[in-house]
């Protein structure tokens, strides 16, 4: 026990403590400590700890913070390089340089090899290192074998060090991986601008649309013809391109095509009536499985020109047919009219002069005649008669044929007018059906000038080598817009009924044909002046004296 006894001057701690030796109690052991001592020795002790504990604290930090050391300096270091990766830079290198690598441990010189040389990679994160020992392929194939190699128990360090080298790996794949993707961006975008260059050179119009009818892809064509840009158009739907009943027309076609997958093939006409347009249009789906449309493709193509061309084919066929009509009625006839006329004109040999019957057979005679013109006419339109080629002065066979008119002109004051070329234009062909075209032409000019007006015949070389080009204008009242694409047809004329049979210039039209020449019509004339009338025939014809 204890107790603290005061013994008036000092405070004593008083210890008793019984002493028993096999039960029996021998006596008490006494123990007196005075207290102002004690508390002494008790406050040194405890300066002691106090002092010995942060003695000991202080060491520790100092050899934690040595040790630490550079466990945050990696670790801050792969913090930025982290940051250094996100903001692009791939470029970083984190884990540290080895004392040894690998080509210095295994003795190796293969320059050749990835690992070689490589002192911020490790030839275990490399693909395609060329030691023996290594597995092809990536970190996830070789790492195994790697494991087992001298230069991976070497040069591996802690999970610090590993974790740098895998993120410095981690950065060399990126870095690969996206110079991959760029490589394969810059090829799409060549291919794209390549397609995109080859669209747009093709004349059809070419559009590719969604499951949802709005455009993804138009090229220059399509731009063209709706006088739009490109960003004009992509994106937007029919209903933002065209008026509504030719879009909702579009739009009905589009649905028809992406519901039943069948192709559209159709023509379609656009324009105003002055100026239509004929179009060829092809809707085709676009699949992206079996059973599955993705959108649709459609392209046109402007087949005005093929219109044109057919109707000209269709024309010609029925002009070939008329021809083949006109020869063989032509035959059939010529032969009672000239027993007609060879019968009347035995008759005014018979009759009396001053009779009515004489008269009579005067009519006869000059009906049977233009009978007789009509039939020379229809042959000449049917090409049944034979041609003789020979080398001829166009401009002598011009003068030839105003010799015979120029006086019948001047009866009725029109003024012929000419302006040869210097030097003679010589070409090979049937001179006859030659001056029968111009008979013809300058008949015409005469009958549209009537009276008190003037024809003008120029002749020079054509704009290409070896063309001749002879032009005959008057001063008529000239021809509407309405006739002239009509005027070369057979038996089409404005003319009164005993002025004319329509054949002259489908005549004309055939032999300048039969010669490979053309032949156009103005109405005014080509002349240049305001309000002036009248119609201009350009002929050309090829001299044909190349082929000699």
């Amino acid at each position: 026990s204890m107790k603290l006894l005061d013994t008036g001057d000092h405070l004593i701690y008083d210890y008793a403590v019984p002493v028993i030796i096999n039960d029996n109690r021998l006596g008490t052991l006494r123990l007196g400590l005075l207290r102002i001592r004690a508390a002494k020795a008790v406050n040194k002790i405890m300066i002691s700890a106090v002092v010995t504990i942060i003695l000991v604290i202080l060491m520790a930090g100092v050899v934690g913070s040595l040790l630490l050391n550079p466990v945050t300096k990696s670790i801050k270091k792969l913090h930025d390089s982290s940051e250094q990766a996100l903001r692009g830079n791939l470029d970083v290198r984190t884990a540290p340089m080895l004392k040894r690598n690998c080509w210095d441990i295994m003795q190796c010189h293969r320059e050749e090899c990835p690992a070689y040389k490589n002192y911020h990679h490790r030839c275990w994160y490399l693909a395609g290192t060329l030691c023996q020992t290594c597995v092809e392929g990536e970190y996830a194939k070789k790492i195994n074998s790697c494991q087992q190699c001298q230069v991976y128990k070497r040069c591996s360090g802690d999970e610090i060090q590993s974790l740098a080298e895998s993120f410095d790996a981690m950065t060399l794949s990126l870095k690969d991986n996206f110079y991959d993707l760029r490589n394969a961006e810059s090829v799409l975008n060549e291919q794209k601008a390549l397609l995109q260059m080859i669209l747009d050179a093709i004349p059809d119009f070419i559009t590719l649309q969604d499951h949802e009818g709005r455009y993804v892809s138009v090229n220059r064509a399509f731009c063209e013809m709706l006088n739009k840009h490109s960003e004009e158009i992509v994106g937007r739907v029919n209903d933002d391109l065209f008026p509504l009943t030719q879009a909702e027309k579009y739009n009905r076609e589009d649905k028809d095509v992406l519901e039943t997958s069948v192709p559209l093939v159709k023509e379609n006409r656009v324009g105003g009536s002055k100026r239509p347009r004929w179009l060829h249009v092809v809707k085709i789906p676009v699949l992206e499985t079996k059973d599955q449309v993705k959108g649709l493709v459609c392209s046109g193509r402007d087949i005005t020109q093929l219109k044109v061309v057919q109707e000209q084919l269709t024309h010609a066929q029925k002009m070939e047919s008329i021809g083949r009509l006109a020869a063989g009625v032509a035959h059939e006839i010529n032969t009672p009219l000239g027993i007609i006329l060879g019968y009347a004109q035995l008759l005014l040999e018979d009759v009396e002069k001053n009779g009515q019957v004489y008269e009579d057979v005067i009519t006869i005679v000059k009906q049977t005649k233009n009978c007789s013109k009509i039939v020379k006419d229809l042959l000449n339109f049917s090409r049944s008669s034979q041609s003789i080629i020979s080398e001829f002065d166009v401009n002598e066979a011009i003068k030839e044929v105003l010799g015979v008119v120029e006086h019948t002109f001047g009866l009725s004051h029109v003024l012929v007018k000419h302006k040869y070329h210097r030097s003679s234009l010589l070409m090979k062909g049937d001179k006859e059906k030659i001056k029968q075209v111009f008979i013809n032409l300058l008949n015409n000019a005469f009958d549209a000038v009537k009276e008190n007006g003037s024809i003008c015949v120029n002749t020079e070389p054509g704009e290409n080598q070896g063309e001749i080009k002879i032009s005959i204008s008057d001063t008529g009242h000239g021809i509407s817009k309405e006739n002239i694409s009509k005027i070369f047809e057979p038996f089409y004329t404005t003319k009164a009924p005993d002025k004319g049979t329509g054949l002259g210039l489908s005549v004309t039209f055939g032999i300048i044909k039969e010669h490979n020449g053309t032949i156009k019509v103005f109405s005014p004339p080509l002349s240049g002046k305001k309000d002036e009338q009248g119609t201009q025939f350009v002929v050309v014809l090829p001299s044909g004296l190349n082929s000699v």
